[in-house]
């Protein structure tokens, strides 16, 4: 016959060594480590962003998870009504709230805006009051000098 026969291996011939505390150590380092680094500090930031959105009242300005700011106008259990313009509110959930700024931040944000749309529409609004006035009434300084001259330096500012 060509086959052999075959014997299984005796049970204490080359046996390998139990598991022992030592072998597991790693793994339980490797978790601790995770735990200090990642889980612990992101429940304790979702634990001081729940006291913030607890915390809101009428007033507060935010910013919500869309990136729109605005002042907080009413708060009710599960969502709030916010500002974002003058006239123009919104109602989104306590959940969309990302950041609470420190008051008066809204009037200091800088838009984008150029300061000239803003002149240009003080200056309408000036030149139609004055049409609405008698001419004796009228202040003596031509406003459209002063109009160009805000042009030249906003432009030369640029």
């Amino acid at each position: 016959m060509f086959i052999n026969e075959a014997f299984a291996q005796a049970a204490g011939g080359a046996a390998q060594p139990e598991p022992t505390l030592m072998s597991f150590l790693p793994l339980i380092g490797i978790l601790v480590i995770f735990y200090f680094l990642l889980i612990r500090p992101q429940t304790k930031r979702a634990k001081e962003q729940k006291q913030m959105r607890d915390a809101l009242q009428k007033g507060d300005e935010i910013i919500i998870a869309g990136g729109e700011l605005g002042r907080v106008t009413s708060v009710g259990e599960n969502y709030i009504t916010m500002e974002i313009a003058p006239d123009l509110e919104i109602t989104v959930l306590k959940t969309a709230v990302q950041t609470l700024l420190p008051k008066g931040t809204l009037r200091t944000i800088d838009t984008g805006k150029s300061n000239r749309a803003l002149k240009a529409t003080k200056q309408q609004k000036t030149q139609e009051s004055q049409k609405d006035q008698p001419e004796e009434n009228r202040p003596e300084a031509d406003t459209t000098d002063s109009a160009s001259e805000t042009t030249k330096q906003d432009s030369e500012k640029n």
